[in-house]
């Protein structure tokens, strides 16, 4: 009977992997002469979101943005597959031609997005991001007008008094400030400034004020432990949750955001109108129908502005930290950004929404940071057809790759972002490449392109400029000395303060500075 039964067990375990190899041959087939790398467990599979890169066995979690462009360049050109045996989809085609990931994105009947694989980002409700048809036009329809010009301005000034405020009330007089890591720094000036722009609710640095009645956490508290412990919730099951105080204390913070967020809702529905300017009122009075009534439920609705928080206040506050990290290493290119900004900003004058067109090398600093380190460094999409994709290789030579219906399909920012064809000498730190109005715009994608790039785009250069400017205007900054490495070289230093992990967005892992005050 047990040999029945493992013979049983066996049989099913053959005739899987048996599947398995039979597939993959024929997939392989279909790619043709595609140049392909080989994993055991590949791309989309979750449990790369805990393991390295293992060559042959495991893709790894950031494996987009630690191989960047050396596969393609061993390949011979920019557009290749990767097949695996375990995994959602046994083929992967990985694109960083900017001719054809231009085709995916304005395509986006024969290359939708696979929604299946953002549905764990629906926490509070289906979003912009989780969606895709009738729904997603809906949404976007809806949320588009709420980045408008008076927001970008809102964002901008209330970003200047937020780091105004970290200036006089949480550095105060010290000649020097030591930070562990840089976003003990850039969250919470992201999270501030989301609370007014994203939710027009203005909250400071030194609020402590008691939480509400029938509430656990402040707004303040909760949106901090929301933002701050979103991949919790978005990879552990609610039942787990009874059984630790910790993520018992997330879980609360969820729900109470939640009742933050409807009380706000139900307060701008029936309060009388008043000009306002921040997501969550925009997209309230553009989500009222014809009829007076509401197309978006409450739910969705939630989704959305959850959604914009995520990404705005994470994006945001990871770019600039690798953003003060570059900026540390490389003192000759912060020089040159300080005297930039002297030659705008009057003494002791603070910057206005009007000049941000002028702070020309802020934006190249800032776009080079993108270019350097794209918070998503490989953009999922599905082929809905089978199509053909062209590229060219190292000689120059057409080269048409077969996509076969079904097949996923990567935008591979990160190997476009470092490919010597479009950008000289692409592992250094040269603003000054966004400053030539030539500049390769094609092959830059921090933001995906085409009708799902990101609506907010402009809320989140205008935030970061204004703390750029801000900071760099006031304070130099240094990477923190620490004994354990006095004997580092440079490029020690700089691969150690460089090292990224990849989470939701592409993640420092410890950037530790000092911000010493200009005489």
């Amino acid at each position: 009977m047990v040999s029945n039964l493992w013979l049983g067990v066996a049989s099913i375990i053959i005739g899987y992997f048996g599947k398995r190899v039979i597939n993959l041959v024929q997939k392989r087939k279909c790619a043709g002469k595609t140049p392909a790398t080989y994993y055991f467990v590949g791309y989309g599979n979750i449990i790369n979101v805990f393991l390295p890169r293992i060559p042959w066995i495991f893709a790894g979690h950031n494996v987009e943005f630690e191989a960047k462009h050396k596969p393609f360049a061993k390949a011979g050109q920019d557009i290749m597959a990767t097949f695996s045996f375990v995994g959602p989809q046994p083929i992967s085609i990985r694109v960083a031609d900017p001719v054809a990931i231009k085709h995916i994105t304005t395509s986006r009947a024969r290359f939708p997005k696979p929604v299946a694989a953002y549905r764990l980002l629906n926490v509070y409700g289906e979003n912009i991001i989780s969606t895709e048809g009738d729904k997603w036009k809906m949404f976007r329809k809806i949320s588009a007008p709420a980045f408008s010009d008076r927001n970008n301005r809102l964002v901008w000034d209330e970003t200047v008094r937020i780091v105004s405020e970290l200036f006089s009330d949480v550095w105060g007089d010290k000649d020097s400030v030591s930070v562990d890591h840089a976003v003990d720094v850039t969250l919470p000036i992201a999270l501030l400034v989301i609370g007014t722009a994203g939710f027009g609710k203005r909250v400071s640095w030194k609020e402590d004020a008691l939480a509400p009645q029938g509430f656990t956490h402040t707004f303040k508290g909760a949106l901090h432990m929301v933002s701050n412990h979103t991949r919790i919730k978005l990879l552990v099951p609610n039942w787990v949750y009874r059984f630790s105080k910790r993520l018992d204390r997330i879980r609360c913070a969820f729900d109470e955001l939640e009742l933050y967020m409807k009380e706000m809702i139900e307060e701008r529905i029936k309060s009388e109108k008043v000009e306002r300017h921040d997501l969550l009122s925009a997209l309230v009075d553009s989500n009222i129908s014809e009829d007076g009534g509401q197309v978006m439920t409450e739910d969705e609705l939630m989704g959305n502005i959850f959604i914009f928080l995520l990404a705005g206040h994470e994006t945001t506050a990871h770019t600039l930290a690798f953003t003060f990290a570059l900026l540390a290493l490389y003192q000759d290119e912060q020089d040159r950004l300080f005297i930039d900004i002297q030659s705008i900003l009057a003494d002791d004058e603070l910057p206005t929404y009007s000049q941000m067109p002028l702070l020309t090398r802020c934006m190249a600093v800032f776009n080079e940071t993108l270019r350097l380190f794209p918070p998503v460094p490989g953009i999922p999409k599905f082929s809905a057809e089978d199509t053909i994709l062209a590229t060219t290789d190292s000689e120059g030579n057409t080269v048409n790759v077969p996509i076969e219906k079904g097949s996923a399909c990567t935008l591979a920012v990160a190997a476009m972002h470092y490919n010597p064809k479009y950008w000289k000498d692409p592992h250094a730190f040269n603003p000054d490449r966004f400053l030539d109005p030539n500049w390769p715009r094609d092959a830059f994608l921090p933001f995906s392109s085409g009708a799902r790039a990101c609506l907010g785009r402009k809320f989140f250069e205008t935030e970061g400029i204004a703390i750029l400017t801000m900071i760099v205007s006031k304070y130099k900054i240094s990477i923190k000395d620490d004994p354990k490495f006095a004997g580092e070289t440079f490029e020690q230093k700089k691969k150690r303060v460089l090292q990224t992990k990849y989470s939701i967005t592409l993640t420092p892992v410890h950037i530790p500075l000092v911000f010493t005050k200009r005489g």
